[in-house]
Formats: structure tokens, sequence, C-alpha cells
């Protein structure tokens, strides 16, 4: 990507291939990740320092063909999945910091692993982080997305006793309420909040006015709203007055602490849930890499049920 705005922007380009400095393995990439936050990244939409020009993508699975010093050489022809810490993904050799890498477990394709590892790591870690006392009522955002699928999917599990969630396609309200969602509200409708009702815990992913017009419906004392994501573009446009008002806390889940968490002990975590059975891999379809263009087309205009995955 030389320039930021859109997707067409994104072109194929020959480059040398990396080569891994310390703490750090090279991969021969099977499968690469593509998310939502990267549309804005390209876009210009989302803060994130870039200099250009630039390889896109945080997600990487495939073959170690080479590490770097302190490294162990055993991993040498292992199947591994992580992330790059930055950027770099969209690539046929990737670069992964050793820490934030885990192996692949037999039986689990590189495109499956992956498409699930990352999400699946932070909704288990927003759902360890909510500290769910038993039968709260919890509000996931954006509960057809990557992580909120993955949220209302396990929000039980970890002592929900009621789970709402927003979506915006009848298809992606349908698999929610399959999931466990006991009620699904359109957050295409302006005034979606004004149905709410009161909630303990909320996932909030939208940010912006949206997040300030949750808080209104959270138990006054008890309730927790744990902040991830930016899908507006814009942070959660809340002031330390209106948390005094109401006794509320506000948890930004976010920074190299946060990711330290969920990459060095929920990511290979939700691998072994997959390997066991205990969830599964949400992928809408595969593309080759060359058309990383048409993938970030499909997230914008919200075409897909799960990931999309580019495979070099």
């Amino acid at each position: 990507m030389s320039e930021k705005g859109g997707p067409e922007f994104l072109q194929p380009a020959d480059l040398p291939r990396p080569s891994p400095g310390a703490g750090q393995v090279l991969i021969r990439a099977q499968a690469v990740g593509v998310s939502y936050a990267e549309t804005q990244i390209r876009a210009g939409t989302l803060p994130f320092p870039l200099p250009l020009p630039a390889v896109l993508g945080a997600e990487a699975a495939g073959e170690v063909v080479e590490v770097g010093e302190g490294v162990d050489a055993k991993l040498l022809g292992s199947a591994l999945a992580g992330i790059t810490g930055g950027v770099g993904a969209y690539a046929e050799y990737v670069l992964l910091p050793a820490a934030m890498a885990a192996p692949v477990p037999d039986g689990l394709s590189p495109v499956d692993a992956l498409a699930a590892a990352a999400p699946g790591a932070i909704a288990l870690g927003l759902l360890h982080r909510a500290r769910l006392e038993g039968g709260e009522t919890v509000l996931v955002e954006s509960g057809g997305s990557s992580v909120g699928t993955y949220l209302v999917e396990h929000a039980k599990e970890f002592g929900a006793g009621r789970v709402l969630a927003t979506t915006g396609a009848a298809a992606k309200r349908e698999r929610a309420e399959r999931l466990g969602a006991d009620l699904v509200l359109d957050h295409g409708t302006p005034a979606w909040t004004d149905t709410l009702p009161d909630v303990d815990v909320v996932f909030e992913s939208i940010g912006g006015t949206v997040a300030r017009r949750v808080l209104d419906h959270l138990t006054p004392g008890t309730g927790r709203m744990l902040t991830y994501g930016l899908l507006s573009g814009e942070p959660a446009a809340i002031t330390a007055a209106d948390l005094m008002d109401r006794g509320v806390t506000v948890t930004g889940c976010s920074g190299p602490g946060w990711a330290g968490e969920v990459f060095g002990t929920h990511y290979p975590a939700m691998l072994d849930r997959l390997a066991t059975g205990r969830s599964r891999a949400y992928v809408d379809r595969t593309l080759p890499l060359e058309e990383a263009a048409q993938a970030h087309r499909l997230l914008e205009e919200r075409a897909v049920m799960g990931r999309v995955m580019l495979i070099p």
C-alpha cells in the first residue's frame, strides 16, 4: 500500500524475503487473516501510525522456515499461528515474534486455526476481565463480528445469565440467536439504544456516541463496560463525570499489557478449544493473496458471515 484510500490502493508487489531478528520466526504463510480494522487503517479512518509504503496485515499461519537469535531451532518445520505485532502479514513470507505465536494443533488446518485464534482469544480475554458473577445480563455490541460471535457463543459458559447482542444483517441476527443470544437488537436503527434493557456488563466495540448512550443502561454502582474496538472510527465518547454520576466502571482493553495477556495466554487456549471441539472456526471464504483488495471490499460492504482469509 503506497497511500491511504480505497481498496484499489492494495496492489501486489515483489519484495525481498525478510530475515528474522532476535526473538522472531519467519514463516512461509499458508493462511493470512483480514480484519475490519485493517480496512479502516487503509482508508485512514482509524488512528494508526503507518509509514508508507507498507504491507498490511497482522495475522498469519504457516511453516517456520527460519528462526532468529534466541529462538529454539526446534521450531523449524513446525506449523505456527500468530500475530505480527503490527503489520506485514499480507505476504508469502511473514515475520512473527515467537512470543506471539503458538503451535497449530494436529488436525487443524492453518485457515481454521488462524481464523479463530485471534478473535477467539480476544473474546476469552474480555470474558475473563468481565468477572461475571453468575446470572448477570450482558450486552455484546456487534454480535455478528468476529470477536462478537465468540462473545455471544461463550458468555453463558463464563457466567452470564442473559445475553443481549446487536447485529445488522438478518443472517447475523439468526446466527447470534442460534449461538445463545436471548435478545438481538438491530444496531442499524439510529435509536436502538432507546429499547435497550438495563444490563450489567457491556462489551463495547462501536465507540463514539453509541458508547455514551449505552452507558445510561448500565446497572448503577456495579455496571461494567469493557471497550475494545472502534468500529465507528472514534473512541468511546465517555467522560469521568459520566462515570462518577453512575458509579460504573469502564475498562479499556488495549495496549501492550492487554496484548500480552491475550496472545500469551488466551491465544493458545483458543487453539486448544478448537482442537478439542469446544469452539469452532467461522470462515466465510478464502481468496488468493493477490485479491486482498477484494477481501477489503467484502468486509466494508458487510457482505460476509465469517472471516475472510487470504491464501498466499
